[in-house]
């Protein structure tokens, strides 16, 4: 049987090498261009090309052939502890250290006990009795089911409506992807916030400072502790208003008042507010970007910007979700996953490419790259809608896999099918026709222009 296969092994040896090799000349001759275009501190200038996702796939591109798993001693991210760095970049490494829990943890605990004012969130926790109570508890009241049943229903009538309003010109981020993810933290977890406004601040600002913050910026640690103070008062005088009114609604919140008066363990108005809190975070700015980068790739991509279009005109939802997650598979909104050591740990044993990691070293376990590895994904480079689903690691994998991912399959495609309807649909002109992030991580404005 081996010899039937050592065909398949042997090319796609050749794709990493000569992948890996055409990455790092297209890297190099950027790098030159770069240095001689402008001025100004080395790192300054080449900085762009690593910030951008094509760069980082040619970065991965070379590490894959040459220190798959390649260990640093300098520390990268201060916003947690550690003692340095690791990079994994093969698909199997990747999937192997999200995996292995017990060795390589999530890190996020102190600052989600900051968020709280003293609790963590499942997201935080290791595989510990807790862990599964509070993620049990959750899935008891967001359940898969609502998925067909109310909320893509309320996105395609929210996205279609508003696309409709625009009449030609349409700022995605600011009146179709933040508004709808807002509307559904109303519609369908019960939790409005005192205004939209309000809530995209509090879960944007916080998302940031959880997961994107690695340098320990501290405007943003003040900003994200008075977001997080305003955000818990609000969300503890709601849930104790709701409580009061006696209404009963079939909402997440409602669901979760219910477990609190049938005993459930786990759920008081505290836990309610701690766990709904962290779900918020997770649900609308990631909703927002990850709509707004998939749209920005397909834009770029003329042919499957076809694909998709042709796909939404004519109803087949499955083919316009392939387009959509595969455009995402090109711009991921996390390019890497990071972990920690927490033990002595070896990546890859057994293997040429084994690395030892020492206890205490924060792992990049880099979806990205496991999304372009040529040892295991077909034809890479090029932009296929026939790829099955495992393909893709766009939120995780293994125990810390997002929570909202089944929630995500649905919103997405949603959100953006009436904007891909649209006849003559392209770019604004000049600047306001590419993503503005206004200093922070996240999309805040794209304006496309189409035919009303």
């Amino acid at each position: 049987m081996w010899l039937l296969n050592l065909p398949v092994v042997l090319w796609r040896r050749l794709l990493l090498l000569g992948q890996g090799i055409g990455a790092a000349l297209v890297l190099a001759g950027d790098a030159v261009a770069a240095l001689l275009r402008g001025s100004g501190p080395v790192g300054a200038r080449l900085a762009p090309l690593l910030a951008a996702p094509a760069g980082q796939r040619r970065v991965f591109a070379v590490l894959r052939l040459v220190q798959p798993n390649l260990r640093l001693g300098r520390v990268l991210v201060t916003a947690y502890a550690n003692s340095g760095t690791a990079i994994v970049t093969r698909r199997d490494d990747v999937i192997d250290v999200l995996s292995r829990d017990d060795e390589f943890g999530v890190v996020y605990g102190p600052r989600m006990t900051t968020i709280t004012d003293g609790e963590n969130f499942f997201l935080g926790m290791q595989d510990t009795p807790r862990y599964t109570r509070d993620v049990s508890n959750m899935r008891l009241v967001v359940r898969r089911e609502d998925v067909p049943e109310v909320v893509a229903p309320f996105v395609a009538r929210e996205a279609q409506d508003r696309v409709v309003a625009a009449k030609g010109r349409l700022d995605v981020p600011q009146a179709l992807t933040l508004p709808v993810a807002a509307g559904l933290l109303d519609r369908y977890f019960g939790t409005p916030g005192p205004s939209q406004a309000a809530m995209v601040d509090w879960t944007t600002t916080l998302f940031w400072y959880l997961f994107l913050d690695l340098q320990a910026d501290p405007a943003l640690d003040a900003r994200a502790k008075a977001a997080a103070a305003a955000f818990r008062d609000w969300l503890g005088a709601h849930i104790a208003a709701r409580k009061a009114s006696g209404e009963a609604r079939d909402d997440v919140l409602g669901r979760c008042l219910a477990l609190h008066a049938s005993g459930t363990p786990g759920m008081d108005d505290r836990a309610i507010r701690d766990n709904l809190i962290g779900l918020l975070i997770g649900e609308l700015p990631t909703t927002s970007a990850a709509a707004i980068l998939a749209l920005d790739e397909l834009l770029d991509r003329p042919a499957a910007l076809a694909g998709a279009r042709a796909a939404a005109r004519s109803g087949d939802d499955a083919a316009l979700a392939a387009h959509v997650f595969e455009a995402l598979r090109f711009r991921p909104l996390n390019p890497v996953i990071y972990r920690r050591a927490m033990r002595d740990a070896t990546v890859a044993p057994g293997t040429f490419r084994a690395r030892r990691i020492p206890e205490g070293t924060m792992v990049f376990a880099a979806n990205l790259s496991a999304m372009f590895d040529p040892l295991a994904v077909p034809q890479p480079g090029r932009f296929r809608t026939d790829r099955p689903w495992d393909t893709y690691m766009l939120w995780g994998h293994g125990l810390h896999l997002c929570f909202g991912a089944h929630l995500n399959r649905a919103t997405l495609p949603g959100l953006l099918k009436p904007v891909l309807t649209r006849p003559g649909l392209r770019r604004a002109e000049g600047a306001r026709g590419r993503i503005d992030t206004q200093g922070t991580p996240f999309p805040v404005h794209l304006e496309v222009v189409f035919e009303a």
